[in-house]
């Protein structure tokens, strides 16, 4: 009996029994009674015992009924037990006593019934259940409640909410209960729900400290429908990956719902957090509560709460949950069966900023709009911004809304490093037929700084130019695969990136894979930049196969080799510095072929070499390492020319990669010592 809101569906019975019994003349009277029928409950296997000894001021009435069922409000109690000491006074009866359902907790019901009234009440601690019936007006029950815990609600609550459950909070209020003998039962009325908390059991919806004053008006029979309307007073919720953290602000809320055989159709919502998030519109839930259809138009006058207040969960779920927003913004969205058949994106001097550095927007300005029926032009503006570092110009993207996409009218230019990006035929799908995002994009690189690059990513200090042409570049599925490949200026040669691919390129640990071919780099330039000591001559090489996550390697396939023919034609001796010996030693862990070169290597500055190779796997934090050849038990890294020749050998072929990216920061940093055997 503990878990009902409604245990006054058995002081209903008993009004009806208490009835019959003051007609009884016998001081002792007991009663059996097969079905008893009232206008919200049914009573099975009822007994009634009323003791009145002669001449005594009031008598024992005691009542048990097996079964009570409401099913129109979804509760049902067994063996249901109330006891209590009867008085009489003309037309009026009164008794108050203990009720339980079964072994539970009893509480105190009392009830006051007469010609023209019925008054009942059912208490427990601090909460307590009041019921008022007129005789004029059989089918109306007015139940008050005062700090009713909203347990009590459970099976009234399940009959539009099956998979609901509560658990801590009450209930404050009153209730008409209109149960008519033809027509659905209707509950109606004020109610205050404070520090209310609710779930389901798969967690997609939760709620927790909810306070609320709200006016209810729900219907339930073949058709259930509700209404609510009122104003929510603070505490968090949970809808999937939305969390709205209400804090302690006011919001005025109202829906109406009516259930079908298929779930619920809302026919009215309305949500105005003022000063930040105002919504109108209607959905479709299905009978699972999934969303099947949506048209909202939503207005935030000030983004930079928005982010706490609203879209933790999405944020979140996107690795951007630090994300700062500035501005205000209008959005329309109308969706049904997973596609969108419009949208709206009104930005107004809007500012995106990830304190992470992934990208940047300032000064978004325009109309951004989508219809799946009819052709619409818009644009969308900014000033400037970033992108993992990078600053960009101010930009104007030109859109048409046709045949189910959202198209670049033209091609849109930007400043960029130096040089300019250019974005052509951009392509954006919204989610349909169950596809989600999907956006396609052409883009041209002309002439890009890589000194600029290099310092806005913290590089050594290189220098050149990055030009490229990606014919096109799909998103999908959180995926960004990019056709064609660029081709970078760089210490005069050059470096090719092809098969360009990033997953979640602004989500949670970015992952970042190509393949990276260079001809005819001048090692002079490179290892004067590096603080590598001096090599001159040309260098070709390959990454392949890199794979990046969160910026780091994790994975390539590189070998690297310098280039004979080249530096012939270039006329560029091959000569490696003393300096730039000790480093490769120290970095590749090898050591020189004999006690001799050990010795003469420091009466000299710099060598004649024939070859310098070098290759790495990587994998499982380990590089597997291998040279120009089998050298013995190792391999060979420099092949000397001239004399003294000079001859360099690895014997590590497994080195821990942490391991390795110390020793290149120490030779780069000149922290690498000469040592002679």
């Amino acid at each position: 009996m503990s878990s009902s809101i409604l245990r006054l569906l058995v002081a209903a019975a008993v009004i009806a029994l208490l009835a019959w019994t003051g007609a009884a003349s016998a001081a002792t009277a007991k009663a059996k009674i097969a079905r008893v029928r009232t206008a919200v409950a049914t009573l099975d296997d009822v007994r009634v015992d009323l003791d009145w000894p002669d001449a005594a001021p009031h008598g024992s009435l005691r009542l048990q009924a097996a079964r009570i069922d409401a099913p129109g409000l979804g509760y049902r109690f067994r063996d249901v037990t109330w006891q209590c000491p009867l008085s009489h006074a003309g037309n009026r009866w009164r008794c108050e006593g203990a009720v339980r359902e079964g072994r539970s907790a009893p509480l105190v019901l009392a009830i006051d019934i007469d010609e023209a009234r019925t008054d009942a009440s059912l208490a427990g601690g601090q909460s307590r259940i009041g019921l008022t019936r007129h005789s004029r007006t059989p089918d109306l029950t007015r139940i008050d409640l005062a700090q009713v815990p909203v347990a009590w609600a459970q099976a009234l609550v399940s009959q539009a909410w099956a998979a609901g459950r509560f658990g801590k909070g009450r209930l404050d209020g009153h209730l008409d209960i209109r149960a008519p003998t033809h027509g659905p039962l209707r509950v109606s009325g004020p109610l205050a729900l404070s520090g209310v908390a609710f779930d389901t059991a798969d967690g997609l919806t939760a709620g927790e400290n909810v306070s609320a004053q709200v006016t209810l008006d729900a219907t339930f029979g073949a058709a259930t429908s509700f209404a609510i309307d009122g104003a929510l007073l603070g505490g968090d919720l949970l809808f999937g990956n939305a969390y709205l953290a209400l804090q302690q602000r006011r919001i005025d809320v109202g829906l109406t719902a009516v259930q079908e055989d298929n779930g619920w159709q809302l026919s009215r919502m309305r949500w105005n957090d003022r000063g930040l998030l105002s919504a109108e519109g209607s959905a479709a839930l299905g009978a699972d509560g999934t969303l099947r259809s949506l048209d909202v138009h939503a207005r935030s006058d000030d983004l930079a709460p928005m982010r706490d207040g609203y879209l933790t969960g999405f944020l979140g779920l996107a690795g951007l949950a630090d994300l700062q927003l500035r501005g205000a913004a209008d959005l329309r969205l109308r969706m049904d069966e997973g596609t969108v058949h419009e949208a709206a994106f009104v930005p107004h001097d809007v500012s995106i900023d990830d304190p992470r550095g992934r990208f940047d927007f300032a000064g978004l300005e325009g109309d951004v709009r989508f219809s799946r029926d009819e052709r619409l032009d818009s644009e969308l503006r900014w000033n400037g911004g970033r992108l993992h570092g990078l600053a960009f110009g101010a930009a104007t993207l030109p859109f048409v809304s046709d045949g189910g996409e959202l198209r670049l009218r033209g091609t849109s230019h930007m400043a960029m490093l130096g040089g300019t990006v250019a974005i052509n035929d951009l392509h954006l799908r919204p989610p349909a037929e169950g596809e989600g995002l999907q956006i396609r994009f052409g883009l041209d690189l002309d002439r890009l700084d890589i000194a600029q690059l290099s310092q806005a990513l913290g590089w050594p200090p290189f220098t050149g130019e990055l030009t490229g042409h990606i014919p096109e570049a799909r998103y999908a599925q959180d995926r960004l695969d990019f056709e064609g490949g660029l081709s970078v200026q760089l210490f005069g040669g050059t470096v090719q990136v092809s098969s360009l691919a990033m997953e979640r390129p602004f989500g949670v640990a970015p992952t970042l894979s190509s393949d990276i071919a260079f001809e005819d780099i001048d090692l002079q330039s490179l290892t004067g930049v590096l603080g590598f000591g001096e090599i001159t001559g040309k260098l070709d090489g390959r990454f392949d196969r890199l794979r990046l996550v969160d910026w780091e390697p994790v994975a390539f396939e590189a070998a690297i080799a310098t280039d004979a023919d080249a530096a012939r034609r270039a006329g560029v001796r091959q000569r490696i510095s003393q300096r730039a010996v000790q480093d490769l030693s120290s970095v590749s862990d090898a050591s020189f072929v004999s006690t001799l070169q050990a010795q003469l290597i420091g009466l000299f500055d710099d060598f004649g070499y024939r070859r310098i190779g070098l290759s790495c796997y990587l994998g499982d934090q380990v590089c597997r390492m291998s040279g120009l050849g089998s050298a013995g038990n190792g391999f060979n890294i420099v092949e000397g020319s001239g004399l003294p020749r000079l001859t360099v050998v690895g014997f590590n072929r497994d080195v821990d990669w942490p391991t390795l990216l110390e020793r290149l920061k120490a030779a780069s940093t000149g922290d690498v010592k000469p040592v002679f055997d």
